[in-house]
């Protein structure tokens, strides 16, 4: 049996490195690292990236898939679902660094089943809801930016996309905001701003990557 680390990484502000270092802090071994670089979640389904496809042809039966969250294997509701329950089909055990889920076939009661499917669509749409709103910001902040020449682009956000990323994923999970500025090196004030005027938090890293 083997414990490997898929690592999707999109953007400058992310590393596969950080994703290892995080995967081990939460004390996972890893036995192998896979990664797709400059690869967004949201246009290609997990099984048509490059390293995506060789997850499926690898992983086996006992073997343990190591996520950040499940919006490293995408961020459309249907491919994250579908891709979770055929890892799952095949014995492979999937398990994020965040919140510490599990998720396996090893369960035969239907109530557990339930709600392990259940919490896997949460996840799985919280993860599609998040893009869209982070693009729909952009796009706004962009158009805004195009609109004037002299456009005003506020105060340089302190925090990167990355860094957003995961403020929003823990707001959306409930974490408490010094649970989330100790985990991506924010200030609360920071985490606060984000909570309270997402979009325009968003928008602001648009305008100023514009």
């Amino acid at each position: 049996m083997q414990t490997v680390l898929y690592a999707r990484v999109s953007t400058a502000d992310q590393t596969i490195a950080h994703q290892r270092k995080q995967a081990e802090a939460a004390g996972f071994r890893i036995d192998a690292v896979v990664a797709d670089e400059g690869v967004s979640g949201v246009s290609t389904v997990l099984a048509e990236r490059p390293q995506g496809r060789r997850l499926f042809d690898m992983l086996r039966a006992g073997d343990v898939l190591v996520v950040r969250w499940v919006d490293r294997l995408g961020r459309n509701y249907q491919d994250v679902t579908e891709t979770i329950r055929e890892f799952m089909r095949r014995g492979v055990i999937v398990r994020t660094v965040i919140n510490a889920m599990t998720f396996d076939g090893a369960t035969s009661d239907p109530v557990r089943m339930a709600v392990r499917d259940a919490l896997i669509g949460f996840m799985a749409a919280t993860a599609q809801a998040q893009a869209e709103a982070t693009k729909e910001a952009q796009r706004a902040g962009i158009d805004h930016a195009k609109g004037r020449e002299d456009a005003y682009l506020g105060r340089k956000p302190s925090y990167s996309a990355g860094q957003l990323a995961d403020v929003v994923a823990g707001l959306d999970r409930g974490d408490a905001v010094a649970a989330i500025a100790k985990a991506t090196g924010l200030s609360r004030q920071t985490v606060y701003r984000v909570r309270d005027n997402r979009v325009e938090a968003e928008a602001a890293l648009a305008r100023w990557a514009a």
